[in-house]
């Protein structure tokens, strides 16, 4: 390959004189935007398009569809921003339904993030008290799931709040079933975990629900299929939120919400309704980290005999298989476990780099 040749003196100077005429039209636009931009005011996101959101002014009063300055680099449901309503003269802008300019994000209290193969850590929504574990009769009941949940949970120290949606069709179910169902709520009880038992159809436990969502900032989230979308219009029937039926196919929930959306609540407090996922990926944590956040191991951490112990069970002296063994701790917590650490395992991108890990 040549060699670059160098530029002379003339061309270097014809090349920064283009540069400062494009600074120079990059700024003339930006004294014109802000020529056609009212004052600064807060704001919170309800919904993301793309490089538009809806933002809600302060007091939730009125919403506004905006253009996301390039300077943005995340913006997600529920981040508090700074915006400017563009003026009456601004007619180029409200042709394209444009309604204002989101200039800046505040810093987030808490952020919610999803592990994407293809895009790493995806945040999903921000500025959250609260998360419902969203899990259901049907399609399947999966303690796993619920705990892959409680783990990001933990992770980002947001409260979890298990709910049981569709208990009107326990009874329907085999008594195996409805043993191990229960046996496991049972189980998240003793650990500590609030648990609550409902059914949107039937509008059973839903005053414990809104009891739990008065004043608070909450986001339900769990697989497709488990009726987050029937959940949300129950609470909120005004909404209409898109219902969908479960595949006859696979068994499994077909998609419904497509975007994350905060939702105003009539008794103060808000409810994100999240897009569903079939599976919660925790490839962006190391192990040990993982095994934290299974809140009723902590005890036990740290006290096996081996620092680099599997707590597998050829492991000598594992203190979580012992724990295990005596009923200090739940088997199938601990089955649960090493089920999230073998898919973090085959799940991971190649390029991923756990969080906590010195890489």
């Amino acid at each position: 390959m040549g060699k670059h040749r160098k530029l002379n003196k003339g061309q270097l100077r014809r090349m920064r004189a283009n540069q400062q005429k494009r600074l120079q039209q990059v700024e003339l636009t930006q004294e014109l935007d802000d020529a056609s931009l009212g004052t600064a005011e807060p704001g919170v996101i309800v919904s993301r398009f793309g490089q538009h959101a809806i933002v809600a002014a302060e007091g939730n009063a009125e919403q506004f569809r905006c253009h996301i300055r390039r300077s943005i680099e995340s913006l997600v449901c529920g981040d508090e921003v700074v915006w400017r309503r563009f003026s009456a003269q601004a007619g180029s802008q409200a042709e394209t339904g444009e309604q204002g300019v989101i200039e800046a994000v505040q810093e987030r209290k808490s952020l919610l993030s999803r592990p994407d193969y293809y895009d790493g850590l995806k945040p999903v929504a921000a500025n959250i008290d609260q998360i419902f574990i969203i899990s259901s009769v049907l399609p399947a009941f999966s303690s796993q799931i619920i705990d892959r949940y409680l783990v990001a949970c933990e992770d980002i120290d947001i409260t979890p709040i298990i709910v049981l949606n569709k208990a009107d069709l326990l009874p329907e179910q085999t008594t195996e079933l409805q043993a191990e169902i229960e046996q496991a709520l049972q189980m998240y009880e003793a650990i500590g975990y609030q648990v609550v038992r409902v059914s949107a159809k039937t509008q059973g436990g839903l005053d414990t629900i809104q009891t739990l969502l008065q004043d608070r900032v909450s986001i339900v989230v769990g697989q497709s299929g488990v009726g987050k979308s029937s959940l949300v219009n129950a609470l909120l029937p005004e909404i209409d939120a898109d219902v969908g039926a479960i595949s006859t196919n696979s068994g499994l929930g077909q998609h419904t919400t497509t975007v994350a959306t905060r939702y105003a609540l009539p008794q103060g407090g808000f409810l994100i309704d999240s897009p569903g996922i079939r599976e919660f990926a925790l490839w962006h944590l190391d192990e040990s980290r993982v095994a934290w956040c299974f809140i009723d191991f902590r005890p036990f951490l740290g006290r096996c005999k081996f620092r680099d112990c599997k707590h597998q069970p050829q492991d000598p002296g594992c203190a979580l298989q012992e724990a295990a063994e005596t009923g200090e701790l739940h088997p199938l917590r601990l089955y649960n476990f090493h089920k999230i650490i073998e898919s973090m395992a085959s799940t991971k991108p190649s390029r991923a780099i756990p969080r906590g890990s010195k890489k």
